[in-house]
Protein backbone atom coordinates (compact mmCIF):
# COMPACT_ATOMS: atom_id res chain seq x y z
CA UNK A 1 0.00 0.00 0.00
CA UNK A 2 1.35 3.47 -1.22
CA UNK A 3 -0.11 7.13 -0.41
CA UNK A 4 1.58 8.87 -3.21
CA UNK A 5 2.25 12.85 -3.61
CA UNK A 6 2.31 14.56 -7.77
CA UNK A 7 3.06 17.95 -7.35
CA UNK A 8 4.32 20.28 -9.35
CA UNK A 9 5.75 23.53 -6.93
CA UNK A 10 7.79 26.56 -7.76
CA UNK A 11 11.45 26.80 -6.70
CA UNK A 12 10.37 28.81 -3.50
CA UNK A 13 8.04 25.24 -2.64
CA UNK A 14 4.93 27.14 -3.74
CA UNK A 15 2.00 25.18 -4.91
CA UNK A 16 0.39 28.04 -6.42
CA UNK A 17 -0.18 31.51 -6.96
CA UNK A 18 -1.75 33.50 -3.64
CA UNK A 19 -5.32 33.44 -4.96
CA UNK A 20 -4.51 29.81 -5.81
CA UNK A 21 -3.32 30.29 -9.60
CA UNK A 22 -2.12 27.68 -11.68
CA UNK A 23 -1.44 29.73 -14.71
CA UNK A 24 2.66 29.35 -14.19
CA UNK A 25 2.48 25.64 -14.90
CA UNK A 26 2.25 26.74 -18.83
CA UNK A 27 5.60 28.66 -18.66
CA UNK A 28 7.21 26.02 -20.05
CA UNK A 29 6.33 25.07 -23.49
CA UNK A 30 5.39 21.20 -24.01
CA UNK A 31 5.56 20.75 -27.80
CA UNK A 32 5.98 17.18 -27.33
CA UNK A 33 3.35 16.90 -25.09
CA UNK A 34 5.34 14.95 -22.38
CA UNK A 35 3.31 13.55 -19.35
CA UNK A 36 6.47 14.00 -17.11
CA UNK A 37 5.31 11.04 -15.48
CA UNK A 38 1.68 11.20 -14.35
CA UNK A 39 0.66 7.67 -16.96
CA UNK A 40 3.20 5.76 -14.43
CA UNK A 41 1.68 7.60 -11.61
CA UNK A 42 -1.85 5.95 -12.86
CA UNK A 43 -0.72 2.88 -13.45
CA UNK A 44 0.44 2.84 -10.01
CA UNK A 45 -2.48 3.53 -8.16
CA UNK A 46 -5.99 2.70 -7.46
CA UNK A 47 -7.80 5.84 -6.68
CA UNK A 48 -6.96 9.76 -6.15
CA UNK A 49 -7.57 11.38 -2.85
CA UNK A 50 -8.08 15.66 -3.11
CA UNK A 51 -9.68 18.35 -1.00
CA UNK A 52 -12.75 20.28 -2.01
CA UNK A 53 -10.74 23.22 -3.17
CA UNK A 54 -8.49 20.79 -5.41
CA UNK A 55 -11.46 19.09 -6.69
CA UNK A 56 -13.43 22.73 -7.36
CA UNK A 57 -10.30 23.82 -9.82
CA UNK A 58 -10.72 20.77 -11.59
CA UNK A 59 -13.98 21.12 -12.29
CA UNK A 60 -12.68 24.78 -13.74
CA UNK A 61 -10.85 23.68 -16.16
CA UNK A 62 -11.82 23.50 -19.84
CA UNK A 63 -12.52 20.03 -21.57
CA UNK A 64 -13.86 16.30 -20.01
CA UNK A 65 -13.35 14.95 -16.77
CA UNK A 66 -9.53 14.34 -16.74
CA UNK A 67 -9.23 10.83 -14.35
CA UNK A 68 -10.16 7.52 -15.15
CA UNK A 69 -9.47 6.60 -11.71
CA UNK A 70 -12.48 7.22 -9.00
CA UNK A 71 -12.03 10.22 -7.20
CA UNK A 72 -12.55 10.48 -3.41
CA UNK A 73 -12.88 14.09 -2.24
CA UNK A 74 -12.53 14.77 1.27
CA UNK A 75 -15.00 17.60 2.71
CA UNK A 76 -17.17 18.37 5.37
CA UNK A 77 -18.93 21.45 3.66
CA UNK A 78 -19.54 19.89 -0.16
CA UNK A 79 -22.85 18.17 -0.35
CA UNK A 80 -23.03 17.16 -3.46
CA UNK A 81 -20.99 15.91 -6.46
CA UNK A 82 -22.50 17.17 -10.23
CA UNK A 83 -24.73 14.77 -12.29
CA UNK A 84 -22.36 13.51 -14.97
CA UNK A 85 -19.60 12.56 -11.97
CA UNK A 86 -21.82 10.62 -9.25
CA UNK A 87 -20.11 7.66 -10.82
CA UNK A 88 -16.39 8.75 -10.62
CA UNK A 89 -16.34 10.90 -7.55
CA UNK A 90 -17.04 10.09 -4.15
CA UNK A 91 -17.39 12.76 -0.94
CA UNK A 92 -15.95 11.26 2.00
CA UNK A 93 -15.66 12.74 5.51
CA UNK A 94 -13.45 11.79 8.79
CA UNK A 95 -9.52 12.37 9.59
CA UNK A 96 -6.87 10.78 7.49
CA UNK A 97 -6.52 7.45 9.12
CA UNK A 98 -10.44 6.68 8.99
CA UNK A 99 -10.34 7.68 5.36
CA UNK A 100 -7.29 5.05 4.69
CA UNK A 101 -8.93 2.73 6.38
CA UNK A 102 -12.30 3.35 4.53
CA UNK A 103 -10.69 3.27 1.10
CA UNK A 104 -8.24 -0.30 2.18
CA UNK A 105 -11.71 -1.82 2.97
CA UNK A 106 -12.80 -0.96 -0.39
CA UNK A 107 -9.97 -2.15 -2.28
CA UNK A 108 -7.94 1.06 -2.88
CA UNK A 109 -4.82 0.10 -1.92
CA UNK A 110 -2.33 2.79 -3.50
CA UNK A 111 -3.72 6.31 -3.88
CA UNK A 112 -2.47 9.69 -5.09
CA UNK A 113 -2.46 11.86 -2.63
CA UNK A 114 -3.87 15.41 -3.76
CA UNK A 115 -4.34 18.85 -3.14
CA UNK A 116 -2.31 21.71 -0.56
CA UNK A 117 -4.39 21.01 2.12
CA UNK A 118 -4.82 16.93 1.96
CA UNK A 119 -1.07 16.87 1.19
CA UNK A 120 -0.27 18.99 4.24
CA UNK A 121 -2.66 16.67 6.45
CA UNK A 122 -1.36 13.93 5.96
CA UNK A 123 2.05 14.65 6.08
CA UNK A 124 1.67 15.61 9.88
CA UNK A 125 0.15 12.06 10.27
CA UNK A 126 3.30 10.63 8.93
CA UNK A 127 0.72 8.82 5.73
CA UNK A 128 2.67 9.80 3.03
CA UNK A 129 4.81 7.16 1.08
CA UNK A 130 6.39 8.55 -1.92
CA UNK A 131 6.54 12.33 -3.08
CA UNK A 132 7.11 12.73 -6.96
CA UNK A 133 7.64 16.24 -7.12
CA UNK A 134 8.17 18.53 -9.99
CA UNK A 135 10.12 21.72 -10.02
CA UNK A 136 9.47 24.78 -11.87
CA UNK A 137 11.96 27.67 -12.92
CA UNK A 138 10.16 30.66 -11.12
CA UNK A 139 10.22 31.88 -7.80
CA UNK A 140 6.57 32.54 -7.32
CA UNK A 141 7.40 34.66 -3.90
CA UNK A 142 4.12 34.26 -2.22
CA UNK A 143 1.44 31.63 -2.42
CA UNK A 144 -0.23 28.50 -1.29
CA UNK A 145 2.90 26.10 0.36
CA UNK A 146 3.84 22.97 -0.74
CA UNK A 147 5.23 22.45 3.20
CA UNK A 148 3.66 23.39 6.20
CA UNK A 149 5.49 23.23 10.45
CA UNK A 150 5.07 19.20 10.75
CA UNK A 151 5.14 17.68 14.31
CA UNK A 152 8.51 16.31 13.84
CA UNK A 153 10.66 15.54 10.67
CA UNK A 154 10.23 13.03 7.98
CA UNK A 155 12.59 11.38 6.92
CA UNK A 156 12.92 10.49 2.84
CA UNK A 157 15.07 8.74 0.81
CA UNK A 158 16.16 10.23 -2.69
CA UNK A 159 14.66 7.06 -5.83
CA UNK A 160 15.66 9.31 -8.87
CA UNK A 161 15.74 12.84 -10.60
CA UNK A 162 14.55 13.51 -14.25
CA UNK A 163 14.77 16.56 -15.84
CA UNK A 164 11.98 17.76 -18.55
CA UNK A 165 12.11 19.98 -21.48
CA UNK A 166 15.63 21.08 -20.18
CA UNK A 167 13.49 23.27 -17.51
CA UNK A 168 11.60 21.04 -15.31
CA UNK A 169 13.17 19.05 -12.68
CA UNK A 170 11.64 16.18 -10.76
CA UNK A 171 12.71 14.50 -8.12
CA UNK A 172 10.87 11.56 -6.54
CA UNK A 173 11.42 10.62 -2.67
CA UNK A 174 10.34 7.59 -0.45
CA UNK A 175 9.71 7.85 2.89
CA UNK A 176 12.25 5.86 5.25
CA UNK A 177 10.42 4.26 7.59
Amino acid sequence: MKNIVFLAKSIDNYIAGKQGELDWLEMVPNPEQLDMGYNDLMNAIDAIVMGSSTFKTVLGFNGPWPYTKPVFVLSHSLQTIPEPLKNKVTILQGNETEVLKTLHNKGFKNLYIDGGTVVQNFLKQDLIDELRLTTLPIILGDGIPLFRVLPKSLVFDHLNTQVFNTHMVQSCYARRR
